[in-house]
C-alpha cells in the first residue's frame, strides 16, 4: 500500500517508535533476570498478537489479511526473530545503552543489503560513512580491553534487523501497516514456541505484567516504525533510530546507574 511521502512525519514517526523501543529494551532487561531469553521472545510475539487483534476486528474484512507476498512476511519474520533473539540476550547481559547502540548499527547494514538485493548503487560518501560507523562498532567492543563476545550478538542483530527494515520497505509497497504487523507478531510467536520444549519457565505475577509491557512497547512501537518507513525512505530516516540510544542510555543511568565510557560515546558519535 502506497503512503503519501512525508519526511518530517516519517522522521517523528520513527523517533516516537524508538522511544517505545528502548522503554521495552528496558523492560527486557528487568525482566531477563528471571526469565530465559525464549520464554521472553515468546511472550513478545503472544501478547503482541494478542493487542493487534482487536484492532483487526475493528476493521474486519474478507481480505484484512489477504496477502500475496507472504514469502516475503515470513523472511521480515524470521530476519526480525533472530534480531530480536540477539537483542534480548545483549540487553540481558550488557549495558542497556551498549546492547541498543550494537542493534541500532542496522543502518550501517541496510546499504549493503539494498546493494546485494536491491541492486541499489552506492556512491564514495555512503562507503565512507558505513566505513567510519563500523570504527566506531570496533570502539564499542572495547579492542584494547577485554573483548566481549556478547557484544558480537548484539552486532550480528544489528545486521539482522537491517535485512527486516528493508524487507519492510518493500512490503509496504503493498501492504498495509496493520498486516505488516500482525504477521510478523504471529510467526515469531509460532516459530518462538519451539525453544520452550526446553526453556520454559513459568512467571510470576510481577514478571507477566512486565511481559505484557514488553508486548505493548514492542508492538505499538513496530506499528510507529513501519509507518515511518511507508512515509518516508529508509536512507533519510535511519538516522533517526539512533534516538533510542539516547533514550536507552537515560534508562539505564536512572534505573542501573549506568554510566557510558570515552570508549563507547566516540564510537556511539562514529557509527
Amino acid at each position: 500500500m502506497r503512503y503519501r511521502q512525508n519526511f518530517v512525519l516519517g522522521a517523528a514517526l520513527i523517533v516516537a517508535s524508538e522511544l517505545l523501543f528502548a522503554s521495552m529494551g528496558a523492560t527486557v532487561k528487568a525482566v531477563s533476570t528471571g526469565l530465559p531469553t525464549e520464554v521472553v521472545v515468546f511472550m513478545r510475539g503472544l501478547f503482541g498478537v494478542l493487542i493487534l487483534l482487536p484492532l483487526l476486528l475493528r476493521r474486519l474484512r474478507r481480505d484484512a489479511l489477504t496477502t500475496r507476498v507472504f514469502h516475503l512476511h515470513l523472511l521480515r519474520a524470521i530476519l526480525g526473530l533472530s534480531a530480536m533473539y540477539c537483542f534480548f540476550y545483549a540487553l540481558a547481559n550488557l549495558q542497556l545503552a551498549d546492547g541498543m547502540l550494537l542493534k541500532m548499527t542496522a543502518p550501517l547494514f541496510m546499504p549493503l543489503i539494498a546493494m546485494l538485493w536491491l541492486f541499489e548503487k552506492l556512491g564514495t560518501k555512503i562507503w565512507l560513512a558505513v566505513g567510519l560507523g563500523f570504527i566506531g562498532v570496533a570502539l564499542v567492543l572495547k579492542p584494547e580491553g577485554e573483548f566481549n563476545w556478547i557484544a558480537l550478538v548484539g552486532l550480528a542483530g544489528g545486521m539482522f534487523a537491517a535485512g527486516a527494515k528493508v524487507t519492510v520497505r518493500r512490503l509496504a509497497q503493498t501492504e498495509p501497516t496493520i498486516r505488516i504487523v500482525f504477521y510478523f507478531s504471529l510467526v515469531v510467536m509460532l516459530i518462538a514456541t519451539i525453544p520452550l520444549a526446553w526453556a520454559w519457565r513459568m512467571p510470576t505475577p510481577q514478571e507477566w505484567v512486565l511481559l505484557f509491557f514488553v508486548g505493548l512497547f514492542g508492538t505499538m512501537g513496530q506499528l510507529l516504525l513501519t509507518r515511518g518507513y511507508s512515509v518516508a525512505a529508509a536512507s533519510q530516516v535511519a538516522p533517526f533510530t539512533y534516538f533510542s540510544v539516547v533514550f536507552a542510555a537515560l534508562y539505564g543511568y536512572l534505573f542501573w546507574d549506568e554510566t557510558l565510557d570515552i570508549s563507547f560515546i566516540a564510537g556511539a558519535v562514529l557509527i
